[in-house]
């Protein structure tokens, strides 16, 4: 996926599929690159998160950009409602779970962490991200919280996917999740809220390294 990705966002980039100009089909693509139609269909849900093409039903895919927005994009929100909406939810959310989250809590937590650790598929794994997520939403006490991430969660997915495939973000994401599962379990309000932190600004980062690359949104205090 991500070798079809990068060739078809090249191409538009140097202007072989011009604006406006009708990419080949899914099968088209397929048989070029020698891969199924659903990872073509992996690679045009790619492109259309940057920005590059829109998918017109029973017409195909066409290009509408010679370069990626800078903000992609999932499903029905963009990046930045993402990332606006789990700042201001998630980071404190990770400081109410620290103080009020229960046994049950905690070891389902420990068990998500555990199950991510071993998937190797990425849909499982996406969607083992996203509960992992609410978990925490859920273990701040709070139930609004947990409905508020419920309402993102399909564009989280999304975008989980997609930095996953692009990014390379599995490995660094399950040692962030630990991270944040230490601190929630310490009780430490500030040690939570500031691994949430760290966990989302990677997440951020990481989305802007494959819009724009080169560039970082946070400055990494730990790398």
């Amino acid at each position: 996926m991500e070798a079809v990705l990068a060739h078809l966002r090249g191409a538009i980039e140097r202007g072989e599929y011009p604006v406006g100009q009708k990419l080949p089909s899914e099968s088209a693509l397929g048989k070029e690159f020698e891969v199924s139609r659903s990872v073509v269909r992996e690679a045009l849900r790619g492109l259309q998160a940057l920005g590059l093409t829109v998918s017109k039903t029973g017409k195909g895919t066409f290009v509408t950009a010679t370069g990626p927005v800078e903000n992609p994009t999932f499903g029905t929100y963009s990046a930045r409602d993402l990332f606006e909406v789990r700042r201001h939810v998630e980071i404190p959310v990770a400081g109410y779970a620290a103080v009020r989250r229960s046994t049950d809590d905690l070891d389902l937590l420990g068990h998500l962490v555990e199950r991510m650790d071993l998937e190797t598929d990425n849909t499982a794994w996406v969607a083992l991200d996203s509960l992992f997520h609410i978990t925490i939403a859920q273990a701040s006490g709070n139930p609004v919280f947990g409905k508020v991430i419920e309402e993102i969660r399909d564009a989280l997915a999304r975008q989980s996917s997609f930095l996953n495939q692009l990014g390379d973000r599995r490995t660094r994401s399950n040692t962030e999740h630990r991270e944040i599962v230490t601190a929630i379990a310490s009780g430490s309000e500030a040690d939570a809220i500031a691994a949430m932190t760290s966990h989302l600004e990677h997440v951020e980062d990481a989305l802007t390294t494959i819009v724009r690359p080169g560039h970082t949104t946070h400055q990494n205090k730990d790398d």
